[in-house]
């Protein structure tokens, strides 16, 4: 059980923790979650020991181990296995200990603890670790130098994981993971027999992987039952009852200061002046929640343009040797939301620079709309800001006559407030950086954005902002991302990038994630049928699209009716004895909008059934349209 009681602990004068007390029990499984700042990481220092608490403690049963993921591991000539298995140390000494002893008894408990901690399958857990983080069994003979830092990040992770700590605390494990590194450590994580902690803004991973939230607000800790989205939805459902009772109370007090103030001074009514005035000297203040602070993006609208945007015909792309990726026949219009899948290696990043215009087709054909803008956003984009230049010096350079005040306005919609807009780039946060470099990915409205794992550095506020602002972009967007929530919300088309092609996926990412989770390599697309029905015209695709359109637009719009009724009914003065009547018209009224949502829900469903039943589709590409340059 991990135990932390009272602490209290400032950073420059500033408190993080005042009185913070949890307790984990041992075993259980804890997303740590808080606002960016808050202490999440500074929290795991003090549990480890790096750093000394001002007051209170923090306390682990005797001879627990900690493990976790400082940093990747050193460039070295040592193989990515043996790396991963000499990160259990106990074994290690044991087993070098093993080659020396001499005496029986000592040789006996060696070979009982060695037994105990189950050292001769070491090699097999160790080879299954690295396997399920991306390395297949040629690449883990390999020594540790042969990789780059990312990857000796997934070493680092994998021996730590190998080694089994009592406390497993891990920072952000999914920002150096593809998609199905992060399915695999879901899984793990979930039957890891120790009690673990984890820093993550990934939803998937804190509703799949724990069992309790503990959150990090006003420097005290709260332990929730249930995953992330229980939290989440408990928590909203507490604030609103907390504004609820704080407006109530702010009433009454109201009421009881009228009376004070009208009758104080009146003989007559002293003494209940008095008695008022007790009352309200007595009332504990309830104070209404602090509003969330609001993520935002704003990202500007492109003009529409003919469908399609891109078209490509038999095309091949790679590096200069044999091709990565061959017989592309693809298309993009304005409208689409597409999501790569696909394992690492397999070619996803190589299509995005495709589309992107960083590489050019050595083979067939790639056509645009003539006025065609991409945005591009990669991860390695947020490392080659300039650290010391400011966001407003990097959107000066870009828009060079524009005003300061619609610069600094651009930076505001990206939440870069005017503090962040004269900082210099390598002080601002991770989050801070990957904001302004999307800022600098749309600035020019593009028709087609490419996002290449544009999560990483962003907390779960502005993964939800982003997510809205997505929504409601009116250009064509293509996603590689390991966030699945952020895919089942933003993409409505996915396509597989395996063995050097691209084809559309048939299933959903569920499907996607089990196919990945059985280990077999079975995300494929579906074997083509004998006999094909005619495929559905171009305008036959875009009538279906427009309905499926105005079915969103109608449901939205009763959404918003059905919020402003919902608030109605909340007011707590149309419960009053009088009002009877007027209740049960805002009852009905909100009883004929639930039916009316929920025919326009199948109306919904059923158009978006006959879209997904026309797509995927290859329409022939049209003469028209320019050939696209490299």
């Amino acid at each position: 059980m991990l135990r932390i009681a009272d602490i209290t602990y400032s950073v420059e004068g500033r408190p993080l923790f005042e009185a913070a007390s949890a307790v984990i029990p041992t075993g259980h499984k804890v997303g740590l979650v808080g606002a960016n700042g808050t202490g999440k990481t500074t929290l795991f220092r003090l549990i480890r020991g790096e750093i000394a608490l001002e007051s209170g403690e923090i306390a682990l049963p005797a001879r627990a181990r900690i493990g976790g993921v400082a940093q990747e591991v050193p460039s070295s000539d040592v193989s990515l296995l043996d790396t991963v298995l000499a990160a259990d140390e106990e074994r290690a000494a044991l087993i070098a200990e093993s080659e020396t002893a001499t005496d029986p008894i000592r040789i006996a408990e060696i070979q009982a603890r060695l037994a105990d901690i189950d050292a001769w399958s070491a090699e097999a857990r160790a080879a299954a670790i690295l396997r399920g983080l991306g390395f297949d069994h040629e690449a883990q003979k390999r020594p540790c130098s042969d990789f780059s830092g990312g990857w000796r990040m997934r070493v680092a992770l994998a021996g730590v994981l190998f080694a089994r700590p009592d406390l497993l605390l891990l920072d952000e494990p999914t920002n150096y993971l593809d998609l199905e590194g992060a399915l695999w450590l879901e899984s793990y994580l979930a039957k890891y027999p120790h009690t673990v902690i984890i820093i993550s803004h990934d939803r998937g991973l804190l509703n799949r992987a724990v069992g309790a939230i503990l959150h990090l607000e006003n420097r005290k800790l709260t332990l929730w039952s249930g995953p992330y989205d229980t939290f989440a939805r408990t928590r909203a459902e507490q604030r609103a009852v907390q504004a609820a009772e704080a407006r109530k109370q702010e009433a009454r007090r109201a009421h009881l200061q009228s009376f004070v103030d009208r009758f104080r001074y009146k003989a007559s009514k002293a003494v209940q002046a008095q008695s008022r005035i007790k009352m309200l000297e007595k009332m504990t203040p309830i104070l209404a929640p602090e509003d969330a602070r609001r993520a935002v993006f704003t990202f500007p609208a492109p003009e529409p343009l003919s469908p399609p945007i891109v078209a490509m015909e038999a095309a091949a792309v790679g590096y200069g040797g044999a091709p990565v990726l061959r017989r592309l026949d693809l298309r993009i219009d304005q409208d689409d939301r597409i999501a790569l899948l696909g394992r690492n290696g397999e070619g996803k990043s190589t299509l995005s620079k495709l589309l992107a215009g960083k590489l050019a087709a050595s083979e067939g054909r790639i056509t645009s709309a003539s006025k065609l803008r991409v945005g591009y956003f990669a991860q390695h984009q947020v490392d080659e800001l300039h650290l010391y230049e400011t966001p407003l010096q990097h959107v000066m350079r870009l828009r060079p006559t524009e005003p300061q005040a619609k610069l600094r306005a651009r930076l505001a919609g990206f939440g870069l407030g005017a503090d962040q807009a004269e900082t210099e780039v390598g002080r601002l946060s991770g989050g801070q950086k990957a904001r302004l470099s999307l800022l600098l990915a749309t600035i020019d409205a593009p028709h087609m954005l490419i996002l290449d794992e544009p999560t990483n550095h962003l907390d779960i506020e502005s993964r939800e902002a982003l997510v809205e602002a997505l929504t409601e972009y009116t250009g064509a967007v293509i996603i590689v991302s390991h966030d699945m929530h952020l895919l089942g919300l933003v993409a409505d088309r996915l396509w597989l990038v395996k063995d050097g092609a691209v084809s559309p996926y048939p299933n959903d990412l569920d499907t996607y994630r089990r196919e990945l989770l059985a280990g077999d390599g079975a995300a494929r697309p579906a074997e083509k049928p004998k006999s094909r029905e005619p495929r559905p015209s171009r305008d036959a695709i875009l009538a279906l699209r427009a309905d499926v359109r105005k079915c969103e637009e109608r449901l939205e719009k009763l959404s918003e009716m059905r919020e402003r009724l919902s608030d109605k009914l909340a007011d707590p003065a149309l419960y009053d004895d009088g009002r009877v009547a007027e209740l049960e018209g805002w009852n009905r009224k909100f009883a004929e909008l639930e039916e009316a949502m929920a025919r326009a829900e199948t109306l919904w469903l059923a158009a978006q059934e006959r879209l997904e039943t026309a797509e995927p589709r290859s329409v022939p590409l049209p003469e028209s349209l320019p050939t696209l340059k490299a």
